[in-house]
C-alpha cells in the first residue's frame, strides 16, 4: 500500500472496533460487539478495510493482533444488519458490498506487517475468513471455524475463502468445508493446518500478543517482504518465482538491517533491527 496521502486526516477514533497501540508498535484490532458475538456489520467491515490502509501508510505499526471480546472471535455477518438489509439492494449494491468484504481479505493479506488471529469460541463465516486471512492462527481448544456460505444460500468461495483456504489445508479439505459448512473444531483444524498453534484454555489472547511482540522485534523490512513474496508467489511459475526472490534479496542486501547483523555477529551481540 502507498504510503502517500491525500487531504485526508488520520482517523481519531474507529467505532465499530477498537484499536491500541503499545509502546513495541504492536497494535491490537478488538471486534468489540460481545452481545453479538462479535457479528460484523458494514460499519464494520468499512472500519477494517480502512484501518488497515491507514496502518500501513503510516508504518508505526510491526505485527497486529486481531481478537474478539466476550465469548467468541467472531460469528460473521450480522444476520440482522447485513443479510436483512442486502435482501433490498439492487445488484449495483450489493456488488459494492461484496468488493468492500473481499477489500477487508486483501488488506489483510497485502499490510507490510504480520497479522495474528487469536482465535477463540466461534469463528463463522466472515469471521473464519478473517482468521484464515491473517498470517498465523493461534487458537484455544474451544475455537471451532465455521464456513457457512452454503448454508445461507450462497457460495463458498466468499471473501477470498476458495483462492486462500486450498493453498492453506489442501483442495480435498477446503472442499469440504466450503460445501458443507461445518464446524471443525481446534483439535481437527490443526491436524489439517488451519491453526497455527494450539494453547491451553484461555491463552489465545496472550500467545497471539507474546507472539505479535516477538515479530515486532524483528527485522520489520524482511518480514514485510517476506510475506508479500508469499503472497504474490502463489500464482507464480518457478521461474518467475526465484526471479522476484532475487530482486528482493538484492535490495535487502543494501539495507541497513543487512549491515547490522554482521556488524551485531562480528561483535558477538545481538543485532538491533531498525527495519530499514
Amino acid at each position: 500500500m502507498s504510503p502517500f496521502t491525500g487531504s485526508t486526516p488520520r482517523t481519531p477514533k474507529w467505532q465499530h472496533i477498537r484499536l491500541t497501540v503499545d509502546d513495541a508498535s504492536v497494535a491490537t484490532v478488538t471486534l468489540a460487539r460481545p452481545d453479538r458475538l462479535n457479528a460484523l456489520t458494514f460499519g464494520a467491515y468499512a472500519d477494517l478495510r480502512d484501518l488497515l490502509a491507514e496502518l500501513s501508510r503510516e508504518k508505526s505499526v510491526r505485527a497486529l493482533v486481531l481478537a474478539g471480546e466476550g465469548r467468541g472471535f467472531c460469528s460473521g455477518g450480522d444476520v440482522d444488519e447485513i443479510i436483512g438489509a442486502t435482501l433490498a439492494m439492487d445488484t449495483s449494491r450489493l456488488l459494492d458490498f461484496n468488493r468492500m468484504t473481499g477489500q477487508v481479505v486483501r488488506a489483510v493479506r497485502e499490510c507490510p506487517f504480520p497479522v495474528i488471529a487469536a482465535v477463540h469460541g466461534v469463528a463463522a463465516g466472515a469471521g473464519a475468513v478473517l482468521a484464515l486471512a491473517a498470517d498465523f492462527r493461534i487458537a484455544d481448544p474451544s475455537a471451532r471455524f465455521s464456513f457457512l456460505f452454503t448454508k445461507v444460500g450462497l457460495s463458498g468461495g466468499d471473501m477470498g475463502a476458495a483462492y486462500l483456504l486450498p493453498r492453506v489445508v489442501g483442495l480435498g479439505h477446503a472442499t469440504r468445508l466450503l460445501m458443507l459448512g461445518e464446524p471443525v473444531r481446534a483439535l481437527e483444524a490443526e491436524r489439517i493446518g488451519l491453526v497455527s498453534e494450539l494453547t491451553d484454555e484461555g491463552r489465545a489472547d496472550e500467545r497471539a500478543a507474546e507472539l505479535a511482540s516477538r515479530l515486532a522485534e524483528g527485522p520489520a523490512l524482511a518480514l514485510a517482504q517476506t510475506k508479500a513474496l508469499l503472497t504474490a508467489e502463489l500464482d507464480m511459475p518457478l521461474a518467475a518465482a526465484v526471479e522476484l526472490d532475487a530482486a528482493t534479496q538484492a535490495l535487502l542486501m543494501h539495507g541497513e538491517d543487512y549491515a547490522e547483523f554482521h556488524a551485531a555477529f562480528t561483535e558477538k551481540r545481538p543485532p538491533k533491527w531498525q527495519g530499514r
